[in-house]
């Protein structure tokens, strides 16, 4: 595993790891959720690397700067960015970038594929797509929000293949927020019956399993 900074502050980092014949590899940018907020980081993504890793593809866990940690609207954005633009290994196939993310991640991977000319697909696990109609968007906006640059339901179309995995008990996003969202662009929807949250990114679970193959699809493999 590779330690790669994008930028000076302490939280803009990602952490690289490709697998031992790559030839090239495509690459999947890994964005942890966690409504934005700094005490989670990066660790909740390694589990989801490390199987990444396994079935071929190269993944690249990124850290961002979080509300209490320097983040806020649009510095957590332009992390996610910095963080694509550093991408310079000749292991990669930088033709094949998919961003990943679970939550406020969904949120940054989608919200990526709309600005970063790199990225060819994105999977959003949970994410907060439609920033207007999720209360939590405040932590990230603050008190004047700007819908129109930070919300992926304002910039379609996102101009790449988006899936959007959503279990349908979920109750910190609800499942209406995909469904919004893939009505809205005519993306790929998958409701999972009894499904949570987490379970998204629980390595042991159906649902990652969903997620994992959605992200290998986009990449090509």
């Amino acid at each position: 595993m590779d330690r790669i900074a994008y930028g000076d502050h302490p939280s803009q980092f990602a952490e690289l790891t490709v697998p031992a014949d790559a030839d090239p590899v495509p690459v999947v940018v890994v964005v942890h959720g966690g409504f934005w907020m700094q005490r989670y980081g990066l660790d909740l993504g390694r589990p989801l690397a490390e199987d990444l890793v396994a079935h071929g593809v190269a993944a690249y866990n990124v850290e961002y700067r979080r509300i209490g940690d320097g983040g806020g609207w649009p510095a957590t954005g332009a992390d996610v960015l910095a963080a694509i633009d550093a991408l310079d290994d000749p292991r990669l196939d930088l033709g094949r970038v998919v961003t990943l993310g679970h939550s406020a991640g969904g949120h940054l991977a989608v919200w990526a594929a709309a600005r970063h000319d790199r990225v060819t697909g994105a999977v959003s696990q949970a994410g907060v797509l439609d920033l207007a109609a999720h209360p939590r968007s405040a932590y990230l906006l603050g008190p004047d929000p700007d819908y129109a640059d930070a919300s992926p339901i304002e910039l379609l179309p996102i101009g790449v293949p988006v899936v959007c995995v959503h279990g349908e008990a979920d109750v910190d996003v609800p499942v209406g927020q995909s469904e919004a969202f893939s009505a809205a662009s005519g993306c790929e929807l998958v409701r999972l019956a009894d499904v949570g949250h987490m379970d998204l990114v629980d390595v042991r679970t159906g649902a990652w399993k969903v997620c994992r193959e959605a992200a290998l699809r986009l990449a090509g493999r």
